[in-house]
């Protein structure tokens, strides 16, 4: 058995420059979708971003689909759901927490992806946790639980959480698994793979824009929701997500997933200077617990 952390120098450096390079755009996406609310609605961005990242993925993709096609074609209903939990879900989710919560909030509140990575890379492949692994998710959930009660014993004891912050915390859920999920992926070229992914994100996105549509709650983008659709499809939709499905094939989910504790760092500084957010004792508590997470897991 090969282990995770098996990985020639020279390559796991890549791989964290691939990691490092994914979560800031993921902070900076923080950002993107509190510059969206009021500019177009949650599940319509949602839509489009993977409309554009397809249709952009016609153009040079078509002949990896069609070479990996007898890899991909047996594989294609749990290739789907891997679009489903990674993209649709946690991106639907994504957006749709903005309305209710702070960008500070949602960036920290990534931190919660590793934990999630762990518990279903252990329960789906049965990979090993070390106790320094442990007392790294034990630290960074601290971390989380202070920003979600912000400070407040009160707020924790009452079980008054933020709506906004339990819909992220559960879009956090849904990527964590679809990251264990990336260990079984076929033995096919990433731009093939993320094709598919993103041809089934597209189309399982558009029975959502239909119920927003039937609630009455459909808003077409204005000229700055097109803007910021379009950095959406190009970055946080389309280029992190080549970048962590190659760091994540060079060392492995539960290495990589680890990664995922920088967004709090790069999300919460951008979501202060540019959106100018206040930021609190116990936002800086939770990133400083949140990063001691990181570095206590991958001393393991």
């Amino acid at each position: 058995m090969v282990l995770e952390n098996a990985v020639a120098p020279a390559g796991a450096a890549r791989a964290y420059l691939f990691l490092v390079i994914t979560t800031l755009v993921w902070g900076g996406n923080a950002v993107a979708g509190q510059l969206a609310v009021g500019q177009v609605s949650p599940l319509l961005l949602t839509s489009l971003r993977w409309l554009f990242v397809c249709v952009a993925l016609l153009a040079f993709a078509r002949g990896k689909v069609a070479g990996d096609w007898p890899r991909l074609k047996p594989r294609l209903a749990s290739i789907a759901a891997m679009g489903v939990l990674g993209y649709t879900g946690f991106n639907a989710l994504f957006y749709l927490a903005a309305h209710y919560t702070r960008g500070v909030n949602i960036a920290i509140l990534q931190g919660a992806i590793p934990m999630f990575v762990f518990i279903f890379a252990y329960l789906a492949h049965g990979t090993r946790i070390r106790g320094a692994q442990l007392a790294g998710m034990a630290t960074t959930l601290v971390g989380i639980v202070l920003v979600a009660a912000k400070g407040s014993f009160a707020t924790l004891a009452a079980l008054d959480f933020n709506v906004g912050d339990l819909i992220m915390l559960f879009a956090c859920a849904l990527y964590g698994g679809y990251t264990a999920a990336l260990r079984s992926r076929p033995q096919v070229s990433d731009l093939a793979f993320f094709t598919v992914m993103a041809t089934a994100a597209f189309l399982t996105s558009l029975p959502l824009v239909a119920l927003e549509w039937a609630q009455g709650k459909l808003m077409m983008p204005t000229p700055w929701g097109w803007a910021v659709t379009l950095w959406i499809a190009l970055f946080p939709s389309l280029l992190s997500q080549l970048t962590y499905m190659r760091g994540v094939a060079m060392i492995g989910p539960g290495r990589a997933g680890i990664f995922a504790n920088l967004v709090p760092i790069f999300g919460a500084a951008m979501a202060v200077a540019f959106l100018g957010e206040p930021f609190g004792w116990y936002h800086a508590a939770g990133v400083a617990l949140v990063v001691g997470g990181i570095v206590w897991a991958q001393r393991a």
